[in-house]
């Protein structure tokens, strides 16, 4: 088991991070350029905006959330269901919403005092929310993932890390967010302090995933859904992962206009990797959807939160989103808020790769105590 841990730990960014490495090479980029670490990300180009390509995005959006906001609409699934829980809010979640407000508070000030702190206000935010969410879903189901499964969520954190460093990696390919404001320190400090925020992005997203699952009317929301058959799906994995693989490559060499693949493309690549063991495709062939549906509603939740605490922020991101890079909220343009949606679901894939004890049940199908 050990062994295959650490085989998909090498498997998958040898399959996420060569293609582009080697369009970029084939282009004619010097390979130095892309092998240093911590990575930063390519030139920023200008943007430009065109209206065909965000109605595009705009229909496929629409197209994919449909079902699922009929289903949610639906009067059949507005049945009753018994009170929600008395229990009250946790100590440690209250806790954990006092870090948020101060973090968040200081996130957004400018104190002469608190200067030499000033760019460290995304760590503590983060651990306030993800202490928070959890302590939601335990008010209402009795359960979260911080005490039904302490070891593995302590795991999350070391893995997020690792898991976002490899999307600053190909970031360099697309040039897609870059940094502003960050402190000038070395190479080994900005390993550090990057693996230190990064390390939230995870247990964030899982956390919130369960707390959504905790309400009935989502959970029926993605189930009872048209079912899809097994063996064309695992046809359609095996050509979305080659086209994944040859988008990768393009990232490489036409990264203005294969910039979706850095979202897209590990989404398949985990698919096909987890496809022989994973539950996925068998809830996906009953009609149910909630291993994709619920991880990318979580990261819509997380992304939105994402964006607005790093808004005023002094050390934030900003974004260079070819074609729609207009209408924005917060520094995001509109657009790119789709992203977050198979991003959510590439964070739960990535974990299940590592879910040997089937931990992650719990956050799919906690026991719901309301609507």
């Amino acid at each position: 088991m050990v062994f295959k841990l650490i085989a998909r730990l090498i498997v998958f960014p040898l399959l996420l991070l060569a293609p582009p490495l080697f369009g970029a090479v084939f282009q004619g980029a010097p390979l130095m350029a892309f092998i240093k670490f911590p990575p930063s990300p390519a030139a920023i180009a200008a943007s430009g905006f065109s209206w065909p390509v965000f109605l595009g995005v705009a229909g496929i959006t629409f197209v994919a959330l449909f079902p699922f906001a009929r289903r949610l609409a639906d009067d059949d699934i507005h049945a009753r269901t018994r009170a929600s829980s008395r229990r009250a809010l946790p100590w440690w979640g209250m806790l954990g919403m006092g870090v948020m407000v101060v973090a968040w508070v200081f996130a957004w000030t400018r104190f002469s005092w608190f200067e030499p702190l000033q760019d460290h206000t995304f760590t503590p935010l983060w651990l306030g929310y993800i202490l928070l969410v959890n302590a939601l879903c335990y008010r209402r189901t009795g359960r979260c993932l911080l005490l039904d499964a302490p070891v593995f969520f302590v795991a999350l954190f070391p893995l997020s890390a690792y898991f976002w460093w490899l999307f600053e990696y190909l970031n360099q390919f697309g040039g897609n967010w870059y940094y502003v404001d960050s402190p000038v320190i070395t190479p080994l400090e900005q390993f550090i302090v990057g693996s230190v925020s990064f390390s939230t992005v995870l247990p964030a997203v899982l956390s919130t995933t369960q707390w959504l699952a905790s309400f009935l009317r989502l959970q029926r929301a993605f189930t009872g859904l048209n079912p899809l058959r097994v063996t064309p799906m695992r046809a359609l994995l095996t050509g979305g992962l080659f086209l994944s693989l040859l988008g990768l490559v393009m990232l490489g060499t036409h990264p203005r206009y294969a910039f979706p693949a850095l979202w897209i493309s590990p989404l398949f690549i985990l698919s096909s990797m987890s496809s022989g063991e994973s539950d996925v495709l068998s809830r996906l062939s009953r009609g149910d959807w909630r291993p994709i549906g619920l991880p990318a509603l979580a990261a819509l939740i997380c992304g939105l939160l994402w964006e607005m605490w790093n808004y005023r922020s002094l050390a934030h991101w900003e974004y260079a989103v070819p074609f729609v890079q207009r209408f924005h909220l917060f520094h995001m343009p509109l657009a790119g808020y789709a992203a977050y949606l198979p991003f959510g679901a590439v964070c739960y894939l990535f974990m299940r790769l590592f879910d040997d004890k089937a931990r992650l049940s719990c956050v799919l199908q906690p026991m719901h105590s309301g609507v």
